[in-house]
């Protein structure tokens, strides 16, 4: 029954998104307990903050899952930036390393680089994050900050691995990513 239901709404992803979630199928299906608690990333990854904060959070999940990835997952935090009213022009700039602070975008990519890497701007970018948006917005962009690279580490992982591809950000913009 829980197989049957965590299928289901891995299907209903794939369609929606148009991804091809199979490494979360074969996960639901060699480990029952694993497939559950792949169902409740989402609880952590898309946790975004306030609404004001979107952009942040959504430059936040872009620079970790391209730290970790090149292809589905990387379009797939585009299509779901775009979805949720993030300016495809934002995200395309981040993603050609472009990101700056005045963006809030960027404010959020540039804070994930740094988290990631260890930066010694991690503490100022977090605090210029807090000022605009309060701290809230924090938490979500360090949440993005560290989830974004969970599911391209999973399908690595499980043996589902894809070739790098086009990030599309709109029906006439796109570009390699490397």
């Amino acid at each position: 029954m829980l197989k049957t239901v965590l299928h289901k709404s891995t299907a209903s992803f794939e369609k929606q998104y148009d991804y091809d979630a199979s490494y979360m199928h074969q996960i639901i299906d060699k480990s029952k307990g694993g497939g559950w608690r792949l169902g409740l990333l989402p609880i952590l990854s898309l946790y975004r903050g306030p609404k004001a904060a979107k952009d942040v959070w959504a430059g936040a999940a872009l620079a970790s899952t391209l730290d970790a990835d090149c292809g589905s997952c990387a379009q797939l935090i585009v299509d779901q930036a775009i979805e949720i009213g993030v300016a495809p022009k934002e995200l395309e700039q981040c993603a050609k390393g472009h990101a700056e602070t005045p963006s809030d975008c960027g404010l959020g990519y540039l804070f994930a680089q740094s988290a990631i890497a260890g930066g010694a701007n991690t503490a100022e970018l977090r605090a210029e994050i807090v000022r605009r948006y309060g701290e809230e917005a924090a938490v979500a962009a360090s949440f993005a900050a560290a989830c974004g690279r969970i599911y391209p580490v999973l399908k690595r992982a499980t043996g589902d691995v894809a070739a790098c591809a086009i990030l599309r950000f709109g029906p006439e913009t796109q570009i390699a990513a490397e």
